[in-house]
């Protein structure tokens, strides 16, 4: 999700979010604020820190729903903080005294709407999101790919949960397994190599890096449908199985090519669609 859309504004007060978990998640501390109308975010904390305390003494699961996400701070930086879905932020707002409370739900209604219409016409959140890779820089060659690699993805992460693989790690494992196989390295590994950080690692690949990627997991999901694999180990398998179909693709169009599909190139400081530009212009100039 783009940064600057993490970023939403009630009655002139900006509230931070986080699209985590296929949903937004917001600031508990800005909500608080905004409620409280208080201006010092230290304030704020400790107010959520008593309401916090109170609701665990009551048994209200809504704590533990919080979860510690990254926000940008006011010095710039990423800095965990509590953050909740609109499911709980509602019941937050029913425990803090305020005449804001039902304006600030009717604006909450509303912008966690824009995700309902989302959920019920897919084709309205793919608009958005090449809407956002527009507004980043991205030409539109390189938008439609990174939208057919989330399809691609989407497909094999439904394959792994038909089969019993539920958790963020297992997937996390098993994408480090096709990577391993595609390029030689494990996606941390990957962003290293490119000089990331936080940044999405699929965001700053090639066209064709974000190709071979696509090819490792569509593989990955094929092997899934046809070997059925009922084990972790057996999962694995299929992974490394898949990431050896693009790894050996990967390397036959090296071959042909004399240029390397793994490069170091990203968009941290120039926009993907001006570093094209700078690209075909060096290939007319040669």
């Amino acid at each position: 999700m783009d940064a600057k859309n993490a970023l939403v504004v009630f009655q002139g007060k900006r509230i931070r979010r986080v699209w985590h978990n296929n949903e937004w998640y917001f600031s508990v501390i800005d909500v608080i604020a905004v409620l409280t109308e208080q201006e010092e975010f230290q304030t704020a904390r400790k107010y959520w820190n008593k309401l916090g305390q109170r609701l665990r003494d009551e048994g209200s699961e809504v704590v533990t729903n919080c979860h510690r996400l990254k926000l940008q701070a006011e010095d710039g930086k990423l800095r965990e903080t509590d953050c909740a879905n609109v499911k709980s932020i509602f019941r937050i707002i029913q425990s803090v005294p305020s005449p804001r409370a039902e304006p600030f739900k009717q604006w909450l209604a509303q912008v966690g709407y824009e995700r309902v219409q989302e959920i019920e016409n897919p084709e309205l959140a793919q608009e958005r999101m090449k809407q956002l890779y527009e507004q980043k820089g991205y030409s539109k060659s390189w938008i439609d790919k990174r939208l057919r690699g989330i399809a691609v993805r989407q497909d094999l992460t439904d394959e792994w949960k038909k089969r019993g693989i539920e958790s963020q790690q297992d997937f996390s494992i098993l994408t480090a397994e096709i990577s391993k196989a595609s390029f030689g390295m494990t996606p941390l590994e990957y962003k290293k190599f490119k000089g990331l950080k936080d940044e999405n690692l699929r965001d700053h690949m090639t066209d064709l890096e974000l190709i071979f990627t696509m090819l490792g997991e569509a593989s990955t999901s094929e092997i899934e449908r046809v070997n059925n694999p009922s084990n972790f180990i057996q999962h694995k398998k299929a992974s490394r199985e898949g990431g050896k179909v693009a790894k050996t693709a990967r390397l036959k169009l090296e071959s042909k090519t004399k240029r390397k599909i793994i490069n170091k190139e990203n968009y941290l400081d120039a926009p993907e669609k001006e570093k094209r530009k700078r690209l075909d212009n060096y290939a007319k100039s040669g």
